[in-house]
């Protein structure tokens, strides 16, 4: 379980960020997400998803360590 939650992690710090300058990706992606999406072809979709992977499984393993703990 500690092993999933490191790689969720690494993966959020690495691909779920990158590139981090001006600003993260995901964040300028979710940015215009919001603002309607307007121009946003299917790269950008693909882009938003590929980067938005690691949080996915991120949060999957949070759940699963929650779960987990309070079925024991």
């Amino acid at each position: 379980m500690k092993q999933k939650l490191l790689y969720a992690v690494i993966l959020c710090l690495t691909l779920g960020l990158a590139p981090f300058s001006p600003e993260p990706h995901i964040v300028g992606k979710i940015k215009w997400l919001m603002g309607g999406a307007n121009g946003m072809g299917a790269i950008d979709w693909f882009d938003l998803f590929l980067h938005g992977i690691p949080w996915l499984f991120l949060i999957y393993v949070l759940i699963d360590i929650a779960i987990t703990k309070v079925a024991d």
